[in-house]
């Protein structure tokens, strides 16, 4: 009776969340996607009425484990693709590759893809301080240096009387008709435009599409990633007190703006915490928290204190 009910759907799900909990909280030793998908006797190849494989439903136990602490909910759905796509590369013993994703993703993702000991991911943004990064997953044994899978260009032009903004020139490439997730860092060289990462496979047609940055004429053409110049953000650090840690009151303080300008701006979508936009004003903040307003710049959340009268000293640093 035990086998008849192990060989249902039912069973073999609820078998193999059992045995992933176990394993995972029972043992230092890394996660194993083939091991899993070997440990049990019994092989189901149908689909179910959804389409999708019931060895890879038997999988979601162990899924759910390795994403617990994992926060909000459009980073855990982009870290199970990126799983997904790890389980793939690792069973087929290919390397795939990521497109450029936001830091909290890259983070998130790379803390649990180091748990599986059958997948190796490697990170890259084409410089040290690169924020968008692409990971590239696969079979240790097949991922064995860094892939190239990012390409810079330089983008030129006379911005003396007319300065362009991170804004402009990211507007001005997606008006091409390119998706934001093919694009990395935009690094801002002043007079002289910027430097852009992307994916390799667009570098020739950005280089004939990209004709104006503004007003501006500009020119473009393939660089080296040696040649980035790039230079560690400039930042500012200042001190608020605050009766409570909510976006409204850390944000308007730290971008020196009144509650109600905030307010309306989180209206018209224009704030940002961890690049994920914000829906009501009551979000609370923790240290490491990246805030942004479009047209404003950057805010990360410092470290946190309690004062005497229960209200919170929190530190601001403010990306100039």
């Amino acid at each position: 009776m035990a086998a008849t009910s192990l060989g249902t759907p039912w069973g073999l799900r609820r078998a193999a969340q059992a045995f992933a909990r176990s394993h995972f909280l029972r043992s230092n030793a890394k996660l194993s996607f083939r091991r899993i998908l070997c440990s049990f006797p019994v092989a189901v190849t149908g689909s179910s009425a959804s389409g999708v494989s019931q060895t890879v439903q038997a999988l979601k136990g162990d899924v759910d484990v390795l994403l617990n602490g994992v926060g909000e909910k459009s980073t855990i759905k982009e870290v199970k693709n990126i799983l997904e796509m790890a389980r793939r590369a690792s069973l087929r013993r290919e390397v795939l590759h990521t497109n450029f994703l936001t830091p909290p993703v890259v983070k998130e993702s790379m803390q649990v893809l180091e748990k599986l000991a059958d997948v190796k991911a490697i990170a890259q943004g084409g410089y040290p301080q690169a924020e968008r990064c692409r990971i590239s997953v696969g079979h240790p044994e097949e991922l064995t240096s860094d892939p190239d899978i990012i390409a810079a260009l330089s983008v030129t032009g006379n911005f003396q009387f007319e300065p362009c903004s991170h804004g402009d020139f990211l507007g001005a490439i997606l008006g091409t008709g390119i998706s934001r997730e093919k694009l990395g860092d935009i690094i801002l060289q002043g007079e002289q435009g910027a430097q852009v990462l992307v994916v390799p496979e667009l570098v020739d047609f950005l280089m004939s599409s990209l004709g104006k940055v503004g007003n501006v004429s500009v020119s473009c053409s393939k660089i080296p990633l040696i040649s980035l110049d790039y230079e560690p953000p400039r930042t500012k650090s200042f001190k608020t007190v605050e009766a409570s840690l909510r976006v409204d009151a850390l944000a308007s303080a730290g971008f020196k703006i009144s509650r109600s300008k905030l307010v309306d701006l989180i209206s018209n979508g224009n704030v940002r915490v961890n690049w994920t936009p914000v829906k009501t004003k009551g979000t609370t903040l923790k240290t490491g928290d990246i805030v942004s307003i479009s047209g404003m710049g950057r805010l990360k959340i410092g470290e946190i204190n309690t004062t005497r009268k229960g209200k919170s000293a929190v530190e601001l640093i403010r990306y100039l």
